[in-house]
């Protein structure tokens, strides 16, 4: 499984995951019920991910470290802005656009993949991550996990 550590662009993952939500909801439609204010719910929470990852990215830009996932390295550690809150704003985004593609689809199976989602993230992109800024940055990236949480 060491092969998928940190190859897969996770907003690829978070599109497949939206693909998959949408398939099994299409297909299993008696686990669909009614979500009062559907449409309003879903734009607010896919605006709140995509502001949440967003700040994210530009923090990283403001610290002039390296966006790149898929090759887990920094020229500095990012503990301020919205990293005080989340050490993984742009994951955390992702998740929350996907639980406002949920409610849009209105589909019990359709949140039971958001928990595949945190799993698949948190084992293939935030663990190498994470052993990465230990190496780079020691007791500094451990205290840094003792004040902020992995997701929020």
């Amino acid at each position: 499984m060491l092969s998928l550590e940190s190859k897969v662009p996770p907003p690829a993952v978070m599109l497949a995951m939206a693909l998959l939500m949408w398939a099994v909801s299409r297909a299993a439609p008696p686990f669909h019920f009614d979500v009062p204010a559907r449409n309003w719910l879903t734009v607010i929470l896919v605006s709140a991910g995509f502001v949440t990852g967003l700040s994210g990215v530009v923090t990283f830009r403001h610290a002039k470290t390296t966006l790149n996932p898929l090759k887990p390295h920094a020229s500095s550690l990012v503990t301020w802005g919205v990293y005080a809150i989340s050490r993984n704003p742009m994951y955390l985004g992702g998740l929350i656009m996907l639980l406002g593609w949920a409610i849009f689809l209105s589909n019990v199976l359709a949140f039971l993949c958001l928990p595949l989602y945190v799993l698949y993230i948190n084992r293939f992109q935030i663990a190498p991550e994470e052993r990465v800024l230990t190496s780079l940055f020691g007791q500094t990236y451990v205290a840094y996990q003792a004040r902020a949480r992995r997701w929020l």
